[in-house]
């Protein structure tokens, strides 16, 4: 019988670099670099682009945007590359992307952006769900663990420049050209896949399920959410953003009566782990996601800050979530305590950044953003864990894949909900000083109902015992 460890005996970093595998690493770093840096850097280059261009109120629509058309990309990625084959769907892949990086440069105004962001999603999210199914495809099994280590770090080193090469374009002036620069990358990707990767017949007969109807509802939902902040009555307003909120209870269903495509099929039930952890994941991102999209803008005008300082500080909750993460790795045995921690320490950072980033001091900004980080890097590993864990042998790679999409769902629902909440809120125009420090907090506490549920899911997750999970 062969182990775990049989399969890794031997290999070791110098493997990835031999002769006819280095490129092959290369190109997979470079997909998931196209992914992890640009949404760090875009995040950075907003408020310039918004001076230029206006649109400050759709600022959560190109973040929404993205992480929608993210999700559909992923969901269907892998039935395109059994039909096309795996080289030519993702070429196609790095097409789409630099594609959308061509139209977000060109832009004339904010909601050509806005499709510019929604093409590079659909690019961007394809491109790292064929670089994971790649992995099985370039490089021996003996190294897909090392494979998979190395493109967590290039999430690391993502996020330590992605900042950087935003402030450098935006303080430059010159902010088109950091998506020409990234649309030139996508087609160096493109390139590089016809070189790599190999060609091999279309796989048609292994079909897989691609959940339309699900992503038909996601996709009104969160249009509905985002258009509630545009409408002029307030009971319009309402009305959208309590049908936006609707479209999820209609997803958990499809998805349930369809056998459990997107999501496993207790993914609704708040009783068993797995309804439970999706619903903290997807709660905490909502809740968090609003610093994000308007953190660098309220850090640069209230504060003073640079494009470069005002990205690094919120990114600090990246830094805080891998630290932790990496802190945490080791411990055994307190998944529960693990979670309930987590999820608390991310109200408190989101309740303490509620008030710190229209109010506060840089420093209590930074801190706020690591202690919320940190809440997620305590938990995250845990509750992915004790999610799989639950659900019958069948559903357990569906139910792990469905974490990040879980997690993608919620930013786009809470990007959407920031852009509607900023717009009723005096901010459709940018920020004022006097109105940021005086309507800023609610900005981002107008979320913080939400990270409640999140850490009431939480807490129930954590008091289940592992027998009793399923």
């Amino acid at each position: 019988m062969t182990t775990p460890t049989d399969k890794t005996d031997g290999a070791g970093w110098r493997d990835l670099m031999a002769p006819g595998l280095a490129a092959r690493f290369a190109f997979l770093c470079l997909g998931i670099w196209l992914n992890a840096a640009d949404a760090l850097v875009t995040v950075t280059l907003t408020p310039t682009i918004a001076k230029e261009i206006g649109g400050f109120q759709y600022f959560g629509w190109s973040v929404a945007a993205f992480l929608l058309a993210s999700i559909i990309a992923g969901a269907v990625s892998g039935r395109v590359s059994m039909t096309l084959g795996l080289r030519p769907a993702t070429a196609l892949a790095g097409l789409a992307y630099a594609l959308g990086c061509a139209i977000s440069a060109l832009a004339p105004d904010f909601l050509v952006f806005v499709a510019g962001r929604l093409i590079q999603g659909l690019g961007a999210g394809a491109v790292v769900a064929l670089c994971y199914v790649a992995i099985n495809a370039l490089f021996p099994e003996k190294l897909w663990v090392r494979v998979y280590g190395a493109i967590a770090g290039v999430w690391g080193v993502a996020t330590l420049l992605g900042p950087l090469i935003g402030a450098l374009f935006a303080e430059s002036g010159v902010w088109r050209d950091a998506f020409w620069f990234f649309g030139v990358q996508g087609l160096v990707f493109v390139v590089a896949t016809f070189l790599l990767v190999k060609k091999a017949a279309p796989a048609p007969e292994a079909t897989t399920r691609v959940p339309v109807a699900q992503l038909v509802v996601l996709t009104l939902g969160v249009t509905l959410i985002a258009a509630a902040g545009v409408v002029g009555p307030v009971w319009l307003a309402a009305g959208l953003g309590l049908a936006g909120l609707a479209s999820l209870a209609l997803l958990l269903r499809i998805d349930a009566k369809a056998g459990g495509v997107l999501l496993p099929l207790s993914a609704g039930d708040l009783t068993r782990a797995a309804g439970a952890g999706y619903l903290m994941i997807f709660a905490l991102e909502v809740a968090t996601i609003a610093f994000t999209v308007y953190g660098p803008a309220f850090v640069q005008v209230i504060h003073g800050a640079s494009p470069l300082l005002a990205g690094y500080v919120i990114t600090a909750i990246a830094a805080g979530w891998t630290v932790v993460a990496m802190l945490v790795a080791g411990v055994r045995n307190r998944d529960g305590l693990m979670i309930r921690l987590g999820a608390t320490l991310v109200v408190a950072g989101t309740a303490w950044a509620a008030w710190a980033v229209p109010r506060g001091s840089l420093a209590s900004i930074v801190v706020a953003m690591i202690v919320m980080g940190s809440g997620f890097g305590l938990s995250w590993a845990f509750v992915a864990k004790r999610i799989v864990a639950s659900l019958p042998a069948g559903e357990q790679a569906l139910g792990s894949s469905a974490v990040p999409t879980a997690q993608l769902i919620g930013g786009a629902f809470g990007a959407a909900a920031s852009s509607a909440v900023a717009g009723a809120l005096g901010f459709a125009d940018g920020v004022d000083p006097d109105v940021g420090a005086a309507n800023g907090v609610w900005l981002f506490a107008a979320f913080l109902p939400v990270s409640l549920a999140g850490w009431l899911a939480a807490w129930r997750l954590g008091g289940l015992k592992p027998a009793a999970q399923g």
